[in-house]
């Protein structure tokens, strides 16, 4: 990334800090843009701040958060080193999944932010998110444990901190396992199909309307 695409990508943070394009911005304490290293070669991608990410104004925080390092410190990387966004900047009400004419007025951030950081692993965290980017109804038990191509690069499934938190033992081995094969993507070449397709084929219109770069 150079000097230019860094400071855009603090006027883009500056942008999207007053935006109003869509409802979840009525309710809001403060924009998530996003969080660490605009040079990373491995970004995170959630669902949508929660709580204690609207209050602080920054992504997986809280036990999710502390979850999250653990997982990395473990790969020997720090939070720093990596870069975390969401699909959607502003928290929606009860922590619902976002709808989708909300995800048609925030994607343009996170777009622009993968264009300028350019990481060479994605990790989506949790199903939403792995639907949404993977243009796909399947569930995240399935997906994840493998690598997919996407845009030039590898998209990591795995499931969300909170879903470690809530379902023991098996669950964050398994975050581990998809932690291990980031890792060693990190230093392999990228995939050689530009995008993935859509996995699922039970139904096209569905698969269309989950799609983040249309």
């Amino acid at each position: 990334m150079s000097e230019e695409s860094v400071r855009e990508l603090e006027s883009l943070a500056q942008t999207a800090a007053g935006c109003t394009a869509c409802r979840l911005s009525e309710n809001r304490t403060t924009v998530v843009f996003g969080d660490g290293d605009p040079l990373a070669d491995l970004m995170f991608i959630g669902e949508g701040p929660g709580f204690n990410e609207d209050q602080q104004g920054l992504p997986f925080v809280g036990k999710s958060g502390n979850l999250l390092e653990q997982l990395l410190d473990e790969i020997g990387l720090h939070r720093a080193d990596v870069y975390i966004a969401n699909v959607v900047k502003c928290r929606p009400p009860n922590n619902r999944d976002p709808q989708q004419d909300e995800i048609e007025a925030c994607k343009g951030y996170l777009r622009r932010q993968l264009e300028l950081i350019q990481p060479k692993v994605v990790m989506t965290l949790g199903n939403f998110s792995t639907k949404l980017l993977l243009k796909t109804t399947t569930g995240i038990t399935k997906l994840r444990g493998s690598a997919h191509p996407w845009w030039g690069r590898h998209l990591v499934p795995t499931f969300h901190p909170a879903a470690a938190l809530r379902g023991g033992p098996r669950v964050l081995e398994q975050m581990r396992e998809d932690f291990a094969l980031a890792q060693g993507l990190l230093v392999a070449p990228p995939p050689s199909h530009p995008k993935a397709p859509a996995i699922a084929e039970d139904s096209i219109a569905e698969v269309e309307q989950l799609g983040l770069f249309r």
